[in-house]
């Protein structure tokens, strides 16, 4: 049997992880040799190298690959454990993960605040990002659960829809367009339009919509964050689609108006998800069942209100 400490193991993963032992020292308020001699002593339990170096980078050999899964998963077990053990002690406590898109951080902050007061002992990290990232951290593992609306049909994952995320044209108060009732798709073509960046799952929702009926409009500029397409239409350079959660922060004196276009709102929902096969932690299946009642209770803004011109 390979006779490796649960130090070395965590000596090793977070190494591997960030491709230096520098970096590794750091994380873990060790010393550089430290960290290299429990890689050596690793290394020589194993009997085979788990690092070479090319240049200043490290890579994982083939035999580090596996013992990096291996660490995951070993770790995964201890930490759902000592989750376990804190629920039989009738105390929820531990760390929960969360990945979410962009316009997920509209909702999602108030649904977690009100869930760690009733559970004080939990840790929470959220990393808020695209659709490209949030795939990017399915195939790594690195989050308990995923916020999307649009879950990648590629991966195997286990998903739940739970909420609305009906997507709406919003343009300035005094645009020619608002006020009007069954604006024809057709009259948005050629408008200055502000799209969200490649790799945005509502980018993509409304240039289907726009092939399928064949506009085009002008886009003048592409943003990543839907607070600065809200300003960009304030400041008059033109209409965008957003999602109706982002109007959450629009108050009645809003600059902003809500236009009433054929075939919109573009109707999507919000999909809980985690990777197929996870075993879920105490904390992460008191969060799913938490967000899933609460979801329940919850409502977007009023189209009608903002829409008032």
């Amino acid at each position: 049997m390979i006779q490796a400490t649960l130090h070395q193991l965590k000596v090793f993963e977070a190494t591997a992880r960030h491709g230096s032992f520098t970096r590794a020292a750091e994380e873990l308020f060790i010393t550089q040799p430290t960290v290299s001699s429990q890689i050596k002593q690793l290394t020589k339990s194993i009997g085979l190298p788990l690092f070479e170096q090319i240049g200043k980078r490290l890579y994982l050999t083939e035999a580090g690959q596996e013992l990096l899964r291996t660490c995951q998963e070993i770790f995964e077990r201890l930490d759902n454990f000592e989750m376990k053990v804190a629920d039989l002690k009738g105390t929820k406590q531990g760390q929960l993960r969360l990945g979410v898109i962009t316009t997920a951080k509209y909702f999602i902050p108030r649904i977690l605040g009100s869930f760690c007061q009733q559970y004080p002992g939990i840790e929470v990290s959220l990393k808020v990002t695209n659709h490209q990232q949030i795939q990017r951290r399915m195939l790594e593992n690195e989050d308990d659960l995923y916020i999307v609306s649009n879950p990648p049909e590629a991966l195997d994952l286990s998903t739940q829809p739970f909420l609305d995320n009906p997507l709406v044209v919003i343009a300035l108060k005094n645009h020619p367009l608002a006020g009007k009732r069954n604006i024809p798709i057709s009259a948005l073509e050629g408008e200055p339009f502000i799209m969200r960046e490649q790799g945005s799952g509502t980018r993509r929702a409304v240039q289907n919509l726009f092939d399928k009926h064949k506009v085009s409009v002008h886009v003048r500029l592409e943003l990543g964050s839907n607070e600065a397409i809200k300003q960009a239409i304030a400041g008059g350079l033109g209409i965008s689609v957003l999602s109706q959660h982002t109007l959450i922060s629009e108050g009645i004196d809003s600059e902003l108006t809500v236009l009433d276009v054929e075939n919109f709102p573009i109707q999507r929902r919000w999909y809980v998800a985690y990777l197929g096969g996870k075993q879920l932690s105490v904390i992460t299946k008191a969060f799913l069942d938490y967000l899933l009642e609460e979801s329940a209770n919850f409502s977007v803004p009023s189209i009608q209100k903002l829409a008032k011109v």
